[in-house]
């Protein structure tokens, strides 16, 4: 029986209960879309018909199927989350409100990241507790994942991920007055993956209207997979799977083979005659378009969207650093993974050193990493919404310096979450094998994070000047930003 204080909301699916706590109200697992289920895994995401009597909003739901992910001697269960619960109701959404009333606040909508085939909103990083007890209503979603999620197939649409976040966002224009939130206000954020999917909003038609604001934490405006690349991977997957590269093949397939045959996938060499490898090798899924987003945003709402763009100092370390590859690198692997990455390598290298005369060969592989997976893609799509929309972007560099690993860690990708949803004092986040290292966060460095975040969704101005392509610049949080970035000093990025 519900306690006499659980909140009864009302929505257009169907009447839901959720809980109390001290920052607002929570309601999860609610569902934007149906189930994606047997060929409908391999579909557009469908309405989800609603229910009756009043559901239960107080528990998380299934997340999408995904294999485990190791990094090493770091514990990355915090961002992760529990990984693969299985159920098929997982196309959902978690809400954290100040209240469900008529509050009319602003909304931020959360991308989860995870190499697009890991990761839920149920990850203890992603608690809303902050952005509700600053009057923000907070929405995270969950998506499809790798195979179901990105596999090119014919029969089937492309980047069936990106469309359950149009869906979702549909959903929240259509929903999110009912927990206290304003449609008219609302702002998409991710991480990672995240970033590159909210990029891909951006130089999306159909996302015209269904957001305001964005912000883009270490994703890749120049990160989506070519056609012939993803007809590579896709013919590989069915090679293995012993199927032919069709939807209806797929269909017939359980979850579990589709996560079995991801090692296969691993290492593939991507490279065309056109293109370099996006993602470095590190994930075989992404977007797959004909133009990269960062060249396409005319085509979306970007020029009518406020833009947060950034990324963090020391980006790659996190590739290496759990594994004790910054350390072991050799100069003949440093020479080996840019030739690998980069069109123009010992330019590239050349520069690096310039910058970082102190360098190791490991700290040099995590420089040119940090650039070809974020930094060159991220001033690409700055560069490119300055452009377009007239003052209406910021830029970001997020340089403290995770303690974890003995001091290795330092300002690695993932490292700025922690300030951004303002959990950065929490214990499970401090230790040699945690993600801050077991040094206190410093004062007031969250504050300020968390609190630009929240004045970008209200306003659109996190609190510094807008980004300029003549003189560009990066507010800095929490640290010196890395010296050889792609706005910092001559490089070449890669083949595009």
């Amino acid at each position: 029986m519900p306690r006499q204080a659980d909140p009864i909301v009302e929505t257009p699916a169907g009447t839901v209960r959720g809980l109390r706590d001290r920052s607002g109200e929570r309601y999860r697992g609610l569902p934007y879309a149906a189930a994606p289920t047997g060929a409908g895994r391999f579909a557009p995401p469908a309405p989800h018909p609603g229910w009756s009597g009043v559901r239960d909003g107080t528990r998380p739901s299934p997340t999408a199927p995904q294999p485990a992910r190791d990094f090493g001697r770091l514990d990355m269960t915090p961002y992760f989350g529990p990984g693969w619960v299985p159920g098929g109701e997982y196309l959902t959404a978690d809400i954290h409100t100040p209240a469900a009333d008529d509050g009319g606040r602003p909304v931020m909508v959360f991308v989860h990241g995870g190499g697009f085939v890991t990761g839920s909103n149920r990850a203890a990083l992603y608690d809303g507790g902050a952005f509700a007890r600053d009057g923000v209503v907070l929405v995270t979603v969950n998506y499809r994942l790798g195979v179901p999620g990105f596999l090119d197939l014919p029969g089937a649409p492309p980047n069936r991920g990106l469309l359950d976040l149009l869906a979702a966002l549909g959903w929240v224009r259509d929903t999110v007055a009912a927990f206290g939130g304003d449609p008219g206000n609302v702002t998409v954020f991710g991480q990672s993956a995240g970033a590159t999917l909210t990029g891909v909003l951006l130089a999306t038609p159909r996302a015209k209207g269904l957001f305001r604001r964005a912000i883009v934490q270490s994703g890749n405006g120049s990160g989506a997979f070519t056609p012939e690349q993803a007809r590579r991977v896709s013919a590989v997957a069915a090679a293995a799977l012993g199927v032919e590269p069709t939807a209806e093949a797929f269909a017939a397939l359980p979850d579990s083979r589709f996560l079995a045959v991801l090692p296969a996938l691993a290492g593939l060499d991507l490279r065309t005659g056109t293109a370099g490898d996006p993602l470095a090798g590190l994930s075989p899924f992404g977007p797959v378009l004909p133009v990269q987003p960062a060249d396409a945003l005319a085509d979306g709402p970007a020029a009518e969207i406020d833009l947060l763009i950034g990324t963090n100092a020391q980006e790659g370390h996190l590739y290496l650093a759990p594994h004790g590859v910054l350390e072991s690198t050799t100069q003949a692997e440093l020479l080996a993974f840019a030739t690998r990455t980069l069109a123009d390598p010992q330019s590239v290298l050349a520069a690096h050193r310039a910058a970082l005369p102190d360098a190791t060969p490991g700290e040099l592989r995590s420089a040119v990493l940090g650039q070809v997976l974020f930094e060159a893609g991220t001033t690409r799509m700055a560069r490119a919404h300055a452009r377009i929309s007239g003052g209406r972007t910021h830029r970001y560099s997020f340089g403290y310096r995770s303690t974890a690993l003995g001091g290795r860690l330092g300002a690695a990708h993932t490292v700025e979450l922690p300030f951004v949803f303002d959990l950065a004092d929490e214990p499970w986040l401090h230790g040699d094998a945690d993600l801050l290292g077991p040094a206190p966060a410093p004062a007031g460095l969250a504050a300020q994070v968390h609190g630009a975040w929240v004045a970008f969704a209200r306003t659109g101005n996190p609190g510094w000047a807008p980004y300029d392509p003549q003189r560009p610049t990066a507010e800095v949080l929490g640290g010196e930003t890395a010296a050889g970035t792609a706005e910092g000093m001559p490089v070449v990025p890669p083949r595009t």
